[in-house]
């Protein structure tokens, strides 16, 4: 069940590439998807041409726009990057009341470039529920109307139907578990438009920043809990979940508010979060170094973790705000700095887009993976409170855990020999039994900090002394 022989060494085993590629695509097959908010406030950003090249250099795939620009639409043409185009919020009124409106629109902005551009989805509107011009009557009918327009046009199959909602349509978020959404739109318009994405199989979009309420509440929020960084964690009291990132736990809550409303089936994805280079004076924790920690570890997590604690098995799938530092847009200076990239297209600060760009990307630990296995109230050892051990997941596949066994055993630096045919835990000579030795000792080794034992959704942090005939499993290494 190891991938290497009995009578290899740890030592020249522990450089082996084929192993960390093995658990690496496991990883990823799990993986989320990275994308990009490319807006244009700006009167100094380069030429939509010039962005596409910028785009392949990154290997950035996936972007969203803010409208359906015909130059960023023709620049994209043949160049396999996936968009999101935008009906913006001042044309919902007119393609609520009329067919023929939207069936224009989309010959005109989609038919007219599909498929050589790949369009993916129409974001109808952006935050309809703040818009101050008050189009939330709209939104449902004009969504209902874009997507009969695909339909007539048979471009329904290939490009879905939805609207991005900020996280201020929850009435409540904290703890996650009681997520709802406020009284005042569930009728009105969540119910009707959750409806229509379960009806045309969309999803739901969602804007979430992470950085806005730890601005509001840095005295009870933790700053590595926002930017991913190894922290305690903060359990749900409601379900006993346990969170390393204040953007897993928010986007849980409204999992949870659509799961009130009968709604647990529908997917979402994270159309814009991100985090300012700077700020006003006021706005706590925007700067450089923050925002290159939230983004970095942001991506790291995505693409090599799983889903989020409530929802393990859908991909965390996520676009970053924004691409440019756009000079014209109103309010705070934080607004104005969110960009990952200057107008000269130099980076603010380094941020991995890939996960060969991963690999060389330095950062503080961040959580890599699902931690929703971590409702640590009961059942502490009775050897020592707080010590904690790492074990193989019995509902992990056969596959899965062989990956992950190999990895910890030799790119992981977990001690395995005794493992080995003859050592003291060799027996029971099982995958699950051998895995969670390999996956304990890699835990320890690693000061048993957050996301050091998920391996994929292959293995689970325990609060009693794991047993395995009479092998004892390490507590720590000199820590």
């Amino acid at each position: 069940m190891l991938c290497f022989s009995p009578d290899q060494s740890m030592a020249s085993y522990g450089g082996t590439v084929f192993c960390f590629l093995l658990i690496f695509s496991s990883i990823a097959d799990a993986a989320g998807l990275i994308g990009v908010n490319y807006g244009r406030v700006a009167n100094n950003l380069p030429t939509p041409d010039k962005v596409v090249v910028l785009f392949k250099t990154q290997g950035i795939d996936r972007i969203k726009l803010f409208d359906a620009s015909p130059d960023v639409l023709t620049a994209l043409a043949n160049s396999n990057i996936s968009v999101v185009v935008a009906v913006p919020n001042e044309l919902l009124s007119s393609a609520a009341a009329d067919q023929s409106f939207t069936d224009n629109w989309v010959q005109t902005n989609i038919s007219k470039y599909f498929p050589a551009t790949n369009i993916e989805a129409i974001a109808v509107g952006n935050e309809v529920f703040v818009d101050p011009n008050n189009t939330t009557m709209y939104l449902v009918p004009a969504m209902k109307n874009i997507h009969n327009s695909l339909v007539k046009y048979n471009l329904d199959s290939s490009i879905k139907v939805s609207s991005p909602i900020a996280l201020s349509a929850l009435q409540s978020s904290y703890p996650s578990s009681s997520g709802s959404f406020k009284s005042e739109l569930i009728e009105p318009v969540i119910k009707p438009m959750l409806n229509f994405l379960r009806q045309s199989e969309s999803y739901l979009m969602v804007n979430i920043y992470p950085f806005f309420a730890y601005k509001d509440n840095s005295k009870s929020i933790s700053l590595d809990y926002a930017l991913f960084k190894n922290n305690s964690g903060v359990v749900d009291t409601g379900n006993g979940l346990k969170y390393y990132s204040l953007l897993e736990a928010q986007a849980d809550a409204v999992f949870a508010a659509m799961k009130a409303l009968n709604y647990n089936d529908l997917k979402m994805v994270v159309t814009e979060t991100g985090w300012p280079s700077m700020g006003d004076e006021n706005e706590i924790g925007a700067g450089t170094a923050n925002a290159a920690s939230y983004n970095g570890n942001l991506v790291r997590r995505v693409l090599t973790g799983s889903g989020t604690p409530l929802r393990p098995q859908d991909p965390l799938n996520v676009y970053l705000f924004a691409l440019f530092n756009e000079n014209q847009k109103s309010g705070p200076t934080s607004e104005r700095n969110y960009g990952l990239f200057y107008p000269n297209e130099q980076k603010v600060y380094d941020v991995p887009f890939t996960l060969s760009q991963l690999q060389s990307w330095e950062s503080t630990p961040a959580v890599s993976g699902n931690q929703s296995q971590a409702p640590a109230t009961e059942g502490v050892s009775k050897t020592k409170v707080g010590q904690t051990w790492c074990v193989a997941n019995e509902k992990a596949d056969q596959k899965k855990l062989q990956e992950a066994l190999d990895f910890a055993c030799g790119k992981g630096g977990a001690d395995c020999s005794p493992i080995q045919p003859g050592a003291t835990c060799y027996d029971p000579d099982t995958l699950e039994a051998h895995a969670s030795y390999a996956f304990n000792s890699y835990y320890q080794k690693n000061s048993r900090g957050a996301g050091t034992c998920d391996f994929g959704g292959a293995a689970s942090v325990v609060t009693q002394a794991p047993r395995y005939g009479t092998c004892e499993f390490p507590t720590g290494y000199g820590n």
